[in-house]
Protein backbone atom coordinates (compact mmCIF):
# COMPACT_ATOMS: atom_id res chain seq x y z
CA UNK A 1 0.00 0.00 0.00
CA UNK A 2 2.76 2.40 0.95
CA UNK A 3 4.68 1.76 -2.29
CA UNK A 4 1.53 2.42 -4.31
CA UNK A 5 0.98 5.67 -2.41
CA UNK A 6 4.55 6.68 -3.06
CA UNK A 7 4.11 6.04 -6.78
CA UNK A 8 0.95 8.17 -6.81
CA UNK A 9 2.73 11.01 -5.04
CA UNK A 10 5.58 10.78 -7.54
CA UNK A 11 3.15 10.94 -10.45
CA UNK A 12 1.36 13.97 -8.96
CA UNK A 13 4.69 15.72 -8.34
CA UNK A 14 5.70 15.09 -11.95
CA UNK A 15 2.36 16.46 -13.15
CA UNK A 16 2.68 19.71 -11.17
CA UNK A 17 6.27 20.10 -12.34
CA UNK A 18 5.09 19.87 -15.94
CA UNK A 19 2.29 22.34 -15.14
CA UNK A 20 4.83 24.86 -13.92
CA UNK A 21 7.04 24.37 -16.99
CA UNK A 22 4.05 24.76 -19.31
CA UNK A 23 2.99 27.96 -17.59
CA UNK A 24 6.52 29.40 -17.78
CA UNK A 25 6.69 28.45 -21.49
CA UNK A 26 3.37 30.18 -22.20
CA UNK A 27 4.42 33.33 -20.32
CA UNK A 28 7.78 33.35 -22.13
CA UNK A 29 6.09 33.20 -25.54
CA UNK A 30 3.86 36.11 -24.54
CA UNK A 31 6.90 38.13 -23.37
CA UNK A 32 8.55 37.53 -26.78
CA UNK A 33 5.40 38.69 -28.55
CA UNK A 34 4.63 35.17 -29.73
CA UNK A 35 1.39 34.87 -27.83
CA UNK A 36 -0.44 33.66 -30.93
CA UNK A 37 1.57 30.40 -30.99
CA UNK A 38 -0.75 27.71 -29.72
CA UNK A 39 1.01 25.22 -27.47
CA UNK A 40 -0.14 21.64 -27.22
CA UNK A 41 -3.17 21.52 -24.88
CA UNK A 42 -1.89 20.42 -21.52
CA UNK A 43 -5.24 18.86 -20.67
CA UNK A 44 -4.70 16.38 -23.53
CA UNK A 45 -1.47 15.30 -21.87
CA UNK A 46 -2.34 15.35 -18.18
CA UNK A 47 -6.11 15.02 -18.13
CA UNK A 48 -9.01 17.28 -17.20
CA UNK A 49 -7.90 18.04 -13.60
CA UNK A 50 -4.55 19.41 -14.67
CA UNK A 51 -6.18 21.32 -17.50
CA UNK A 52 -8.45 23.14 -15.05
CA UNK A 53 -5.49 24.09 -12.85
CA UNK A 54 -3.53 25.48 -15.81
CA UNK A 55 -6.61 27.35 -17.05
CA UNK A 56 -6.94 29.06 -13.67
CA UNK A 57 -3.23 29.96 -13.72
CA UNK A 58 -3.53 31.40 -17.23
CA UNK A 59 -6.48 33.60 -16.23
CA UNK A 60 -4.54 34.88 -13.23
CA UNK A 61 -1.55 35.60 -15.45
CA UNK A 62 -3.64 37.72 -17.83
CA UNK A 63 -4.84 40.07 -15.11
CA UNK A 64 -3.28 43.53 -14.92
CA UNK A 65 -0.84 43.92 -12.02
CA UNK A 66 -1.85 46.40 -9.31
CA UNK A 67 -0.39 49.89 -9.51
CA UNK A 68 2.06 50.40 -6.68
CA UNK A 69 3.04 53.80 -5.36
CA UNK A 70 6.81 53.63 -5.60
CA UNK A 71 7.42 56.86 -3.71
CA UNK A 72 10.05 56.29 -1.03
CA UNK A 73 9.67 57.26 2.60
CA UNK A 74 12.49 59.76 2.14
CA UNK A 75 10.71 61.68 -0.57
CA UNK A 76 8.24 64.40 0.26
CA UNK A 77 5.65 66.38 -1.66
CA UNK A 78 6.66 69.61 -3.32
CA UNK A 79 5.89 71.97 -0.44
CA UNK A 80 8.16 74.99 -0.11
CA UNK A 81 9.42 75.92 3.35
CA UNK A 82 7.54 79.01 4.43
CA UNK A 83 9.57 82.18 3.95
CA UNK A 84 8.52 83.36 7.40
CA UNK A 85 9.49 80.13 9.16
CA UNK A 86 12.63 81.65 10.67
CA UNK A 87 12.60 79.33 13.69
CA UNK A 88 14.29 76.73 11.48
CA UNK A 89 17.06 79.09 10.31
CA UNK A 90 20.35 78.57 12.17
CA UNK A 91 22.45 81.71 12.44
CA UNK A 92 26.17 81.78 11.73
CA UNK A 93 29.03 84.26 11.47
CA UNK A 94 28.53 86.75 8.64
CA UNK A 95 24.73 86.84 8.92
CA UNK A 96 23.18 90.27 9.39
CA UNK A 97 20.14 90.39 11.66
CA UNK A 98 17.83 93.10 12.93
CA UNK A 99 16.77 93.18 16.57
CA UNK A 100 13.63 95.26 17.10
CA UNK A 101 11.96 96.45 20.30
CA UNK A 102 8.34 97.50 19.64
CA UNK A 103 8.10 99.28 23.02
CA UNK A 104 11.50 100.98 22.72
CA UNK A 105 12.34 101.63 19.06
CA UNK A 106 15.39 103.68 20.07
CA UNK A 107 17.08 100.36 20.93
CA UNK A 108 16.51 98.85 17.47
CA UNK A 109 19.74 97.66 15.87
CA UNK A 110 20.99 95.83 12.80
CA UNK A 111 24.28 93.99 13.19
CA UNK A 112 26.41 91.43 11.46
CA UNK A 113 27.35 88.44 13.58
CA UNK A 114 31.08 88.65 14.21
CA UNK A 115 33.60 85.91 13.51
CA UNK A 116 33.48 84.96 17.20
CA UNK A 117 29.72 84.39 16.82
CA UNK A 118 28.68 87.31 19.04
CA UNK A 119 26.60 90.48 18.93
CA UNK A 120 26.95 93.62 21.07
CA UNK A 121 23.44 94.74 22.00
CA UNK A 122 22.22 97.79 23.95
CA UNK A 123 21.95 97.43 27.75
CA UNK A 124 22.82 93.71 27.96
CA UNK A 125 26.08 93.86 25.97
CA UNK A 126 27.68 90.75 24.46
CA UNK A 127 25.58 87.75 23.53
CA UNK A 128 26.30 84.63 21.48
CA UNK A 129 24.12 84.37 18.36
CA UNK A 130 25.96 81.93 16.08
CA UNK A 131 24.63 78.36 16.18
CA UNK A 132 21.18 79.40 17.43
CA UNK A 133 17.96 79.59 15.50
CA UNK A 134 16.37 83.00 15.19
CA UNK A 135 13.50 81.75 17.35
CA UNK A 136 15.83 80.56 20.11
CA UNK A 137 17.76 83.85 20.05
CA UNK A 138 14.53 85.80 20.22
CA UNK A 139 13.35 83.89 23.30
CA UNK A 140 16.72 84.39 24.98
CA UNK A 141 16.59 88.14 24.34
CA UNK A 142 13.05 88.33 25.71
CA UNK A 143 14.35 86.80 28.94
CA UNK A 144 17.41 89.07 29.06
CA UNK A 145 15.37 92.25 28.50
CA UNK A 146 12.38 91.26 30.66
CA UNK A 147 13.65 93.33 33.62
CA UNK A 148 14.82 96.24 31.49
CA UNK A 149 11.75 97.02 29.39
CA UNK A 150 8.08 97.70 30.08
CA UNK A 151 7.19 95.18 27.38
CA UNK A 152 9.51 92.23 26.96
CA UNK A 153 8.53 91.77 23.31
CA UNK A 154 11.60 91.42 21.06
CA UNK A 155 11.75 90.60 17.35
CA UNK A 156 14.69 89.02 15.53
CA UNK A 157 14.71 88.99 11.71
CA UNK A 158 17.37 88.03 9.19
CA UNK A 159 18.47 90.90 6.93
CA UNK A 160 21.02 88.97 4.89
CA UNK A 161 22.66 85.60 5.26
CA UNK A 162 25.29 84.56 2.69
CA UNK A 163 25.21 80.81 2.15
CA UNK A 164 26.26 78.19 -0.36
CA UNK A 165 24.30 75.62 -2.32
CA UNK A 166 25.62 73.08 -4.81
CA UNK A 167 24.22 72.14 -8.21
CA UNK A 168 25.38 68.90 -9.87
CA UNK A 169 24.37 66.62 -12.72
CA UNK A 170 23.01 67.55 -16.14
CA UNK A 171 23.51 71.33 -15.96
CA UNK A 172 25.86 73.47 -18.04
CA UNK A 173 27.98 74.84 -15.17
CA UNK A 174 27.81 72.53 -12.13
CA UNK A 175 29.40 73.71 -8.90
CA UNK A 176 28.96 75.87 -5.81
CA UNK A 177 26.69 78.91 -5.80
CA UNK A 178 27.03 81.59 -3.11
CA UNK A 179 24.00 83.77 -2.48
CA UNK A 180 22.91 86.24 0.18
CA UNK A 181 19.18 85.97 -0.38
CA UNK A 182 16.48 83.36 -0.60
CA UNK A 183 16.80 81.26 -3.75
CA UNK A 184 14.67 78.50 -5.25
CA UNK A 185 15.86 75.21 -6.72
CA UNK A 186 14.96 76.37 -10.23
CA UNK A 187 16.80 79.68 -9.75
CA UNK A 188 19.91 77.82 -8.54
CA UNK A 189 19.83 75.66 -11.67
CA UNK A 190 19.57 78.79 -13.81
CA UNK A 191 22.59 80.22 -11.95
CA UNK A 192 24.43 77.01 -12.88
CA UNK A 193 23.89 77.73 -16.58
CA UNK A 194 20.51 76.02 -16.87
CA UNK A 195 19.57 72.50 -17.83
CA UNK A 196 21.59 70.49 -20.31
CA UNK A 197 18.45 69.88 -22.34
CA UNK A 198 19.95 66.98 -24.29
CA UNK A 199 20.58 65.00 -21.10
CA UNK A 200 18.58 66.45 -18.20
CA UNK A 201 15.65 64.64 -16.64
CA UNK A 202 13.81 67.75 -15.50
CA UNK A 203 10.98 65.69 -13.99
CA UNK A 204 13.22 64.00 -11.41
CA UNK A 205 15.36 66.76 -9.88
CA UNK A 206 16.51 65.78 -6.38
CA UNK A 207 17.36 68.15 -3.52
CA UNK A 208 19.50 66.64 -0.75
CA UNK A 209 19.27 68.45 2.59
CA UNK A 210 21.39 68.03 5.70
CA UNK A 211 19.39 67.58 8.86
CA UNK A 212 19.50 70.29 11.51
CA UNK A 213 19.86 69.31 15.13
CA UNK A 214 18.22 65.94 15.71
CA UNK A 215 16.77 65.79 12.18
CA UNK A 216 18.12 63.25 9.74
CA UNK A 217 19.09 63.99 6.17
CA UNK A 218 16.21 64.42 3.73
CA UNK A 219 15.66 64.25 0.00
CA UNK A 220 13.02 65.99 -2.09
CA UNK A 221 12.08 65.03 -5.65
CA UNK A 222 10.88 67.93 -7.81
CA UNK A 223 9.14 67.90 -11.17
CA UNK A 224 10.57 71.13 -12.59
CA UNK A 225 9.48 70.24 -16.12
CA UNK A 226 5.88 70.91 -15.16
CA UNK A 227 6.94 74.14 -13.47
CA UNK A 228 8.64 75.32 -16.67
CA UNK A 229 5.58 74.32 -18.69
CA UNK A 230 3.35 76.35 -16.38
CA UNK A 231 1.47 73.32 -15.06
CA UNK A 232 2.75 73.78 -11.50
CA UNK A 233 3.46 76.98 -9.65
CA UNK A 234 5.07 75.81 -6.41
CA UNK A 235 8.40 77.36 -5.44
CA UNK A 236 10.84 75.17 -3.54
CA UNK A 237 13.29 77.33 -1.58
CA UNK A 238 16.76 76.08 -0.75
CA UNK A 239 18.61 76.19 2.55
CA UNK A 240 22.28 76.33 3.44
CA UNK A 241 24.38 73.58 1.87
CA UNK A 242 21.49 72.01 -0.05
CA UNK A 243 22.64 69.89 -3.00
CA UNK A 244 20.55 70.06 -6.18
CA UNK A 245 21.11 67.07 -8.46
CA UNK A 246 19.72 67.01 -12.00
CA UNK A 247 19.78 63.37 -13.15
CA UNK A 248 20.31 62.37 -16.75
CA UNK A 249 17.56 60.90 -18.88
CA UNK A 250 17.49 57.12 -19.08
CA UNK A 251 18.51 55.83 -22.48
CA UNK A 252 18.93 52.27 -23.71
CA UNK A 253 22.14 53.06 -25.60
Amino acid sequence: MSSRRSRLLSIELAEYTMITLAFIRTWFFRWLGLGQIRPTPVARIFGWRTGLVIGAMAVAGCQEPPVINAKSDHETDLKPPAASATDEFILQSGDTIKVSFPSASNLDTSQQIRTDGRLNLPIIGEIVASGKTTGALQKELETQYSTQLVSKEVSVTVVSAPFSVFVTGAVLKPGKIVVDHQISALEAIMEAGGFDTAKANMSGVVVLRQGQGSEGNKSFTLDLKQVLEGKKFETFYLRRYDIVNVPEKFTWF
